[in-house]
């Protein structure tokens, strides 16, 4: 939630930038868009500002483009023929492949910020929670001492109006000395409210314009926008720009409903209508109720509802073909700034995989894990099958830790940093905790040891610009390398799940990934633990340390047989102890016990 936090504020950002453009959508096609048009540009605002609680990200034209690409240019996976052999193979000969050596860091005090931020949200919604219960309270109030409308002239007349506009439903109709301009309220059960001033003032036309005001929200359904207005003001309390085009959509609303009952009026009565407000003027003021529409206003609002009238002209089939074609061009657009907001708001903390639960086996396997908690994810190609232990784990991004080596050493090889002929880089003549550190180091030992500064080194000289290219490209988790050069994959911004690691290792082991066959084969051959005559097995380890504790352990790799290939991704986490050899023990003894691997 903390984390969520910080993106809602940046969502807010690109939100208040989608307002401006809106309002200035509104000013250069306002001499195209009716009335009724300019007020339903305001609700694919209400529809934007839901987007930032969405637990998904919208996917934007360009991408979905890329992925067809993708799914077009992408290799057959193998399909060989034969049947299942156990692999037998002896790592002995491969050092510290379970010693996936750590440095320890601390967390970022991000999280205290957006708690913080948290807690200031909440309070302020609320507050304005409070203050509109307190408003419908007052309502209620209302609605007790109303009573139902006597006066049979305005009854007449308001059954004309209702056959008037051809509404059918009956909507009661009820008076108080409560108000001082009419209202309609309620969606499912919605009623008219009438002051008694007005009705003790009774004038037959006055009286016909009010009522057609009141039922032309009732008739385009403007209690839900009311609802959706109110509840985005509470979510979006602290933005001010949000409150604006709030503010100015009530005040379109009312000008569309003006425009509708022009519509239904002979051109001679609109200056009586016109006259209508501008009699009412000193006698109606501003409905501090949130659930309601109503005819009153502020003056300001007043005028610009007075000038509309003024200039109204029954709109040509001309305008309206404008009209339509400014609202689409503005609906394109606003929908194609949709994804920017998705982006920023989407969990990032979880995968969201859309998989066919045909082909996903789920087990327990808690009996490996003892006191981790955690996940084990495998693949069988041949089959096409998953076995999940712990989807809700399997699906949870984490940090990366020393697992994120296979894919920084094959960008540092597509850019040419190092070379399969020559992957050498000297020790700098630091002293590290690690007696294998301290040493010149190739892609091999390097990968062997888990060198930290071998990989900081690589990504010095690749720069945060190409690292992000290249992490986009293959989609690696969250995508966010926001961090520190030196760490943003140690318990830090770069976050991946273990569904996600075995999918990019499907892509690298069918080179898929569109990088250089050579620089992929290198990177395989550098994580290569065995091979035999029965197949090879590829793995790496990751740990992850934060204040001197193992916090996050990795196991990830996969195994090619004669007759089929397996992915596996195992991760664990706990407040101490959890590292990449455990992980990989664990691995271990699971793909033993299923037959798919025995030491």
């Amino acid at each position: 939630m903390a984390n969520f936090m910080i993106r809602f504020l940046l969502c807010n950002v690109f939100i208040s930038g989608i307002i401006g453009i809106l309002l200035i959508a509104k000013w250069v096609f306002r001499n195209n868009l009716s009335s009724r048009m300019q007020y339903n540009m305001w609700l694919l605002l209400l529809g934007l500002l839901a987007i930032p609680f969405m637990p998904f990200r919208l996917v934007s034209f360009p991408q979905i483009f890329s992925w067809l690409s993708s799914v077009q240019n992408s290799t057959t996976s193998h399909a060989d023929v034969g049947t299942n052999n156990v692999m037998n193979t002896d790592l002995s000969g491969t050092t510290n492949w379970m010693n996936d050596f750590a440095i320890s860091v601390n967390h970022d005090t991000s999280s205290v910020t957006g708690y913080i931020l948290l807690s200031i949200w909440i309070v302020g919604m609320l507050v304005m929670m409070i203050l509109v219960i307190k408003s419908s309270l007052r309502l209620r109030t209302i609605k007790k001492s109303a009573l139902p409308l006597q006066n049979s002239k305005v009854r007449r007349l308001y059954n004309k109006c209702l056959n008037e506009m051809k509404i059918t439903r009956n909507i009661p109709v009820y008076s108080t000395a409560f108000l001082k301009s009419p209202i309609i309220v309620g969606f499912l059960k919605p009623c008219i409210y009438l002051p008694i001033h007005l009705i003790s003032d009774y004038h037959e036309s006055d009286m016909r314009y009010m009522l057609l005001h009141e039922l032309q929200h009732y008739r385009h359904k403007d209690a839900i926008a009311n609802y959706l207005m109110n509840f985005a003001g509470v979510l979006y309390w602290f933005n001010p720009f949000v409150w604006f085009a709030l503010r100015e959509m009530r005040n379109d609303r009312e000008i569309a409903c003006d425009t509708s009952v022009l519509k239904m009026l002979e051109e001679d009565d609109y200056e009586d209508y016109g006259n209508t407000l501008i009699n009412f003027i000193e006698k109606v003021s501003f409905s501090p109720f949130p659930f309601a529409a109503n005819l009153s206003g502020n003056m300001k609002q007043m005028k610009r509802r007075i000038i509309n009238i003024a200039s109204y002209e029954k709109p040509t089939f001309c305008k309206k073909l404008k009209g339509m074609t400014a609202f689409i061009l503005t609906t394109v657009l606003i929908m194609g700034l949709t994804p920017f907001i998705s982006t920023y708001a989407a969990d990032e903390s979880r995968y969201q995989w859309k998989s066919s639960s045909e082909n996903i086996s789920y087990v327990d396997f808690s009996k490996y894990f003892g006191k981790y908690e955690g996940s084990f994810v495998l693949y069988n190609l041949r089959n096409d099958v998953w076995s999940i232990h712990d989807i809700e784990h399997a699906t949870l991004r984490v940090a990366p830790d020393s697992t994120y080596k296979i894919y920084d050493a094959l960008f540092g090889l597509e850019e040419g940093v190092i070379t399969p002929q020559d992957s050498f880089i000297a020790w700098n003549g630091e002293n590290y905790p690690f007696e294998a550190w301290n040493a010149d180091q190739t892609l091999q030992s390097a990968m062997t040891s888990s060198v930290n500064w071998y990989f900081q080194s690589i990504d010095e000289q690749l720069a945060s610009t190409n690292i992000y290219n290249y992490i986009q490209q293959i989609g690696y988790g969250n995508e966010n390398v926001s961090g520190d050069l030196s760490t943003y994959w140690l318990e830090s911004s770069l976050k991946i799940s273990p569904v996600e690691q075995v999918e990019l290792l499907m892509k690298l082991q069918n080179n898929s990934l569109v990088f250089s066959s050579e620089n992929i084969n290198a990177v395989k051959d550098s994580i290569c633990l065995s091979s035999s005559n029965t197949g090879k097995f590829y793995g790496k380890t990751g740990t992850g340390r934060v204040g001197g504790q193992d916090v996050n352990g990795w196991f990830i790799g996969y195994i090619e047989i004669v007759n089929n290939t397996y992915f596996f991704a195992t991760n664990i986490g706990a407040d101490n102890n959890a590292t990449g050899s455990n992980a990989a023990e664990i691995t271990m003894s699971i793909l033993s016990d299923m037959n798919i691997w025995t030491q």
